[in-house]
């Protein structure tokens, strides 16, 4: 059975689950709760965890610090993917570590700004792209939690920037090659500035590089295909396409809670 897109809460595939919620109209970021929530129930003692970044990965850190203070939950290990994560789980007395210390990963949960019906990613609006893939990317288990406005078609299909970390020396020159790349998907490419209004300052990631948003059109064709071409062009760190990553998503709507698993 298919999941529906865009502002429908996805239909039940046969490996997934539903649990019901109030009818009153929920917020975007009480939805965000929920499903964060719910991917904490997939925490266990002992495990060592990937923390995701951005407003609704910021619930499920806050959970399981929680649960921690609670004794609900023991001896977990958290590896951030982003300074801001980094001290929010400082804050709330989350043991932390590293890929150095801890190369294979139980669990990672994070949230997305795409989710497509293959359960491919667009993440990195929140400007931790490159860490997020470094640390999603050697769980054993990566769950994926969102709100069901993030439900696309295809990837780019919400108008909105597919991230390109970049380094900062001849920016404009990445830019222009990855633009470019992507003319037939009506690319447009524009370097992310500073969040301050009005601020022409490049935005500077926590790895001191810039951020390139592309903006789509049309559909991009064979993923891997593009994501290889982003990869192979000097310039470019990483991009926030994350492919064949999740293997859980758990989207919160009006109606209740989807899970599906890959």
């Amino acid at each position: 059975m298919a999941i529906a897109f865009k502002n429908q809460l996805p239909t039940m595939p046969t490996t997934s689950s539903t649990t019901a919620t109030s009818q009153v109209t929920l917020t975007q970021d009480e939805l965000k709760k929920i499903a964060a929530y719910k991917a904490v129930e997939y925490v266990e003692s002992g495990m060592v965890l990937g923390l995701g970044t951005g407003s609704t990965a910021r619930h499920a850190v806050d959970r399981i610090g929680e649960l921690l203070r609670q004794g609900k939950l023991k001896n977990i290990v958290g590896v951030p993917t982003s300074k801001a994560t980094h001290e929010q789980a400082l804050k709330l007395g989350i043991p932390l570590s590293d890929l150095d210390s801890h190369p294979r990963l139980d669990l990672a949960i994070d949230g997305a700004d795409e989710v497509d019906p293959a359960l491919n990613l667009v993440k990195g609006r929140g400007g931790s792209l490159l860490r997020e893939k470094m640390v999603e990317g050697v769980c054993k288990k990566f769950i994926v939690i969102v709100d069901e406005s993030k439900m696309v078609a295809h990837l780019g299909g919400s108008g909105l920037a597919l991230p390109v970390e970049v380094v900062p020396f001849c920016w404009k020159f990445t830019a222009e090659r990855l633009q470019g790349m992507f003319e037939h998907a009506g690319c447009v490419a524009k370097l992310r500035t500073d969040n301050a209004e009005s601020s022409e300052l490049p935005y500077v990631t926590d790895n001191g590089n810039y951020i390139v948003d592309l903006y789509l059109e049309r559909e991009l064709g064979d993923l891997n295909v593009a994501s290889d071409k982003m990869l192979r062009l000097a310039g470019v760190v990483e991009h926030g396409m994350f492919l064949e990553m999740a293997t859980t998503l758990i989207v919160a709507g009006e109606l209740g809670v989807c899970v599906k698993n890959k």
